[in-house]
């Protein structure tokens, strides 16, 4: 896990950026319980990653900077990551922020 297939434990990937534009769709928005969830899930990824909203980069890794960024229900934002695992943590954000709503609404 963590490496590509046919890939040896010890090659490295090179770091690629990505981002993904998001919308929260969790009817309390990202409050703190989600936000610390958020953050957690972030820190399990080696890449850097933050929210981009309103013109404004918040570390995804810090509660205080997401629960700063105002991710009220019906926000947008833009995820960004940089780093060798850059394409999944974003996959497994979007995942996760998506997973909010469903349990919202279940």
């Amino acid at each position: 896990m963590g490496h590509e297939p046919g890939m040896t434990l010890r090659e490295k990937r090179a770091p690629v950026s990505a981002h993904r534009e998001v919308r929260i769709s969790n009817e309390l928005g990202l409050h703190a319980r989600p936000a610390a969830r958020f953050v957690k899930r972030a820190n399990s990824f080696r890449s850097e990653i933050w929210v981009v909203k309103d013109g404004k980069r918040y570390s995804a890794t810090s509660l205080i900077d997401i629960l700063r960024a105002n991710l009220d229900c019906g926000a947008t934002a833009t995820l960004e990551a940089h780093g060798v695992d850059a394409e999944e943590a974003l996959e497994d954000l979007e995942k996760l922020l998506a997973e909010f709503h469903e349990k919202d609404n279940a």
